[in-house]
């Protein structure tokens, strides 16, 4: 019987176990992420940092500079595309 096949099996499955195990943390923190993401623009008291202390100007300048469309929008959800888009955070 030849042993060497056996251990390549154990290895892997043992190899592709640990692969699952990780793809599902890394599902799971990307899900807290964006849980946590929504969450901070749930209200205007939540994102007041970004929202409301912010000036309205230079914000919807900037918006308008990214491609972000701002008429007929409210402050918090232009704020939270302008996050997405130019922000750093990458929204799944």
């Amino acid at each position: 019987m030849d042993k060497s096949k056996r251990e390549f099996c154990k290895k892997y499955f043992f190899q592709q176990a640990v692969n699952i195990a990780a793809g599902f943390q890394a599902g799971v923190q990307a899900a807290k992420e964006k849980e946590d993401f929504d969450a901070f623009f749930d209200s205007y008291e939540s994102s007041y940092s970004l929202t409301l202390a912010y000036p309205d100007e230079i914000l919807l300048n900037t918006a308008r500079k990214l491609g972000v469309e701002t008429k007929g929008r409210e402050k918090i959800e232009i704020v939270k595309e302008l996050l997405k888009k130019k922000g750093g955070y990458d929204y799944r």
